[in-house]
């Protein structure tokens, strides 16, 4: 598929969903071109591996060997932190939020709202705690300069 096609990332997006359609939400979990299988046990994960790989050649896919990790028990994946612990908040996007300039024009807040409101599940009272800027984020209200 050539680059810069407008609608190349939701056509490819439904391509992976296709191929890998028996195995999502089972053992498969599919963004764009990012691959994450999960197992309960290594045996599992050993055949869950394979059967991907399968679906991958089947396909006539290839996965670059350089950007692929296996038999990790701690991955990032889309910003979290997938481990047998659960799924946590990657820490540089933490530092990113707590780091991110003050915002000065409207666009700036929504910017800083889509970032934050990101990992809304992960604080509690998200929506109490942004309520300030969100309300700044509509018509006729000033951003006070300090």
């Amino acid at each position: 598929m050539p680059f810069g096609l407008t609608n190349g990332p939701a056509t490819f997006m439904d391509m992976m969903n296709r191929v890998f359609k028996p195995y999502l939400d089972r053992f498969v979990i599919v963004f764009i071109d990012d691959i994450l299988v999960y197992s309960r046990t290594y045996e599992d994960h050993e055949q869950h591996l394979m059967m991907v790989l399968q679906a991958l050649r089947e396909h006539k896919l290839y996965a670059k060997f350089s950007k692929c990790e296996f038999w990790s028990s701690q991955v990032v994946f889309l910003g979290h932190v997938v481990s047998e612990e659960g799924i946590l908040v990657d820490s540089k996007k933490v530092e990113a939020v707590k780091k991110w300039p003050r915002p000065t024009i409207v666009t700036e807040i929504q910017s800083f709202l889509g970032l934050a409101g990101y990992y809304r599940r992960f604080v509690q009272d998200f929506s109490k705690i942004a309520a300030p800027l969100t309300k700044l984020t509509q018509k006729k209200c000033e951003i006070p300069m300090v």
